[in-house]
């Protein structure tokens, strides 16, 4: 972003990629395909759930959250993305973007939470299982906005604390969780029901590393590496937004054997193969 150092500057430029202006349409292909398999995967995920009484349960209703916070981020992001990439307009104003930035970390904290409560239905599910069915980027980042400030920016570095600070509680409630999983799993006398119990955590855990390792980098890049390539920054930025919600619906699919059974029967009855009729 390239304003100027006036105080009641009222726009800013977003940069793209950059040293790769001329081939931002060429970029946008990637870019539009991670979003449409974005869109389409925690759609359907929000679908599958919805259209299927037997998956309204508490594991269901995470996902949902998880894809719907997904698609929140997605969306926060894809107007300034098409309008730098596609159609060459850099210039945003100041409330959009503040509004962008205000979308893109309560979707950010959002998804932390989901994933924290996940870890701990995990943790109830595995420990107590009698119980568990009873209970210069394409968009404004704040990290960015911190260093373009002309005022103090004391105020805007309590509240990047504060969610670094929530992130990192989260992360840490999180591994509690699965200290707790796996101890109880070492309690567990079978070596099937070991595996079994650990089974139904992979894809949570999976979602943690895809979600909380890209922020990791890009919050160790903005802090360390200002030195490092602007490209870099770019592309752990990039990582950070669009990895996750391209993932998520992916592995939880794979992984989730109701929801490929549910997937299956939605294409089913929507799209009848012709002249065939209904079996029972």
């Amino acid at each position: 972003m390239s304003p100027g150092n006036s105080s009641h500057v009222l726009a800013f430029l977003l940069a793209g990629i950059p040293g790769m202006a001329r081939f931002h349409r060429w970029v946008f292909i990637p870019f539009g395909l991670m979003y449409l398999i974005a869109m389409l995967g925690n759609g359907i995920i929000l679908l599958v759930v919805r259209a299927h009484h037997s998956l309204h349960e508490p594991m269901y209703y995470f996902l949902s959250m998880l894809a719907t916070t997904d698609l929140g981020l997605t969306l926060s992001t894809l107007p300034t993305v098409l309008c730098v990439f596609w159609f060459h307009t850099r210039e945003i104003s100041f409330p959009v973007c503040l509004a962008q930035m205000f979308f893109i970390h309560a979707f950010s904290f959002m998804e932390s939470s989901v994933l924290l409560a996940m870890a701990f239905d995990r943790y109830v599910a595995v420990c107590f299982p009698l119980r568990s069915h009873v209970l210069s980027h394409p968009y404004c980042l704040h990290q960015d906005m911190i260093q373009l400030a002309c005022t103090d920016a004391t105020l805007n570095s309590l509240y990047g604390l504060t969610l670094v600070s929530m992130v990192i509680l989260d992360s840490l409630l999180i591994v509690f969780s699965y200290a707790m999983i796996i101890r109880a799993v070492l309690g567990i006398t079978s070596r099937e029901e070991q595996a079994r119990a650990l089974n139904t955590c992979v894809a949570h855990f999976c979602a943690v590393l895809i979600f909380y390792i890209p922020l990791a980098g890009l919050s160790i890049i903005h802090r360390y590496g200002k030195n490092a390539a602007p490209i870099s920054h770019a592309l752990m930025a990039n990582v950070y937004l669009f990895v996750p919600p391209v993932l998520n619906p992916i592995l939880y699919s794979m992984k989730n054997k109701a929801i490929r059974r549910g997937l299956l029967r939605l294409l089913c009855q929507r799209a009848p193969w012709p002249g065939h009729g209904w079996r029972r």
